[in-house]
């Protein structure tokens, strides 16, 4: 299923940038590097990234079990070649070059964990490895996955901004799970084959944080109110219903990976210059008073293009996005902190 979804994302993109690279008769040359390949997102996200067309060279590369991993994925036919990394030693090498770089380094949630209790962690991790981007790849898009996404941006941008390097337009929070999540509970309840659904989610990446816009959902469907209060419900909370419903061993690896997958996608495909690719994304922003906020943004050569105004709220969405103001701008702040101790 994913191959045939991969044919269908990538077929047109394909098509436009062969017609535009005719002169050259190649797509271009694009290195993607995975910080934390090796891990429950790291190994699938490898995988859907080697499929890719529009990758040329995938690094993969974390503190243990690289090299193993790369020389999985690299037996696969696709064109990109693929190197494995291991140990602070070789990040340098993993990272030079590199177009894109996401990263899913960090800890997994367990039973009973919030989002917050994994902060020290991931934020000590997230804050070593983007002191290397700003080194060895200063110009990269970075996909920030390492949870919670909340704080782990606003860390990254500290740390690109002391190392003199920071670009608000390259740095993404990838909040693509949220907006997959809340396609498919919305297709279930308006009863609209899922491939036809849109539905922007906008805020941050963790619980009340996340605001799937229903009202702006498409097709619309006649939904109640109640309805569209238990689908907003449902999607906060889909991560905790994966960790529960793996009741100790793991947390959402697998969507996760294809939710970063099709974001690296958009990022790439922008970088290319496709025209009009929109993407909801966790980014600096001035369209609520937040400095973070994730909203639908338009993904180009820079990265960040324009990031869209919200459209029409309905009432419930109005309360939703005061609600979660609070949350997020501790949360932000509380990754400033972190970053400036």
């Amino acid at each position: 299923m994913f191959r045939c979804m991969l044919v269908r994302s990538s077929s047109s993109a394909k098509q436009s940038l062969l017609r535009r690279n005719l002169s050259s008769g190649s797509v271009p040359e694009r290195k993607v590097a995975i910080l934390g390949a090796a891990g429950g997102i790291g190994q699938p996200l490898a995988l859907l990234m080697k499929l890719n067309p529009l990758v040329s060279s995938l690094s993969l590369y974390d503190i243990a079990n690289t090299p193993g991993v790369a020389a999985d994925v690299g037996h696969i036919n696709t064109r990109s070649e693929v190197v494995g990394y291991m140990g602070d030693d070789n990040l340098a090498k993993a990272l030079e070059g590199a177009d894109l770089v996401i990263i899913p380094a960090g800890v997994p949630r367990k039973p009973g964990m919030t989002r917050d209790d994994l902060f020290n962690i991931n934020a000590g991790i997230v804050k070593n490895l983007c002191s290397a981007i700003a080194k060895y790849c200063p110009h990269a898009l970075v996909n920030m996955i390492s949870n919670p996404v909340n704080s782990t941006v606003p860390i990254a941008a500290e740390i690109f901004k002391k190392a003199g390097m920071y670009d608000e337009k390259k740095l993404f929070g990838v909040t693509t799970l949220d907006v997959v999540r809340a396609k498919t509970f919305y297709a279930g309840k308006a009863n609209v084959p899922v491939a036809e659904v849109n539905v922007p989610v906008i805020g941050g990446h963790a619980g009340v944080t996340i605001l799937p816009l229903f009202s702006q959902a498409t097709p619309q469907a006649n939904l109640s109110g109640d309805v569209l209060t238990a689908l907003t419900k449902r999607t906060q909370d889909g991560g905790t219903e994966v960790v529960e419903a793996k009741a100790g061993k793991g947390s959402a690896t697998l969507s996760m990976a294809y939710a970063g997958a099709l974001f690296a996608d958009a990022c790439l495909k922008g970088l290319n210059g496709a025209p009009d690719v929109v993407e909801c994304s966790y980014v600096q922003s001035t369209i609520t008073e937040l400095p973070f906020f994730a909203s639908k943004v338009r993904l180009g050569k820079n990265g960040v293009e324009e990031v869209l105004d919200l459209g029409p709220l309905s009432d419930f969405e109005k309360e939703g996005l005061e609600a979660l103001k609070p949350e997020l701008k501790s949360s932000i702040e509380k990754g400033v902190k972190f970053a400036n101790q």
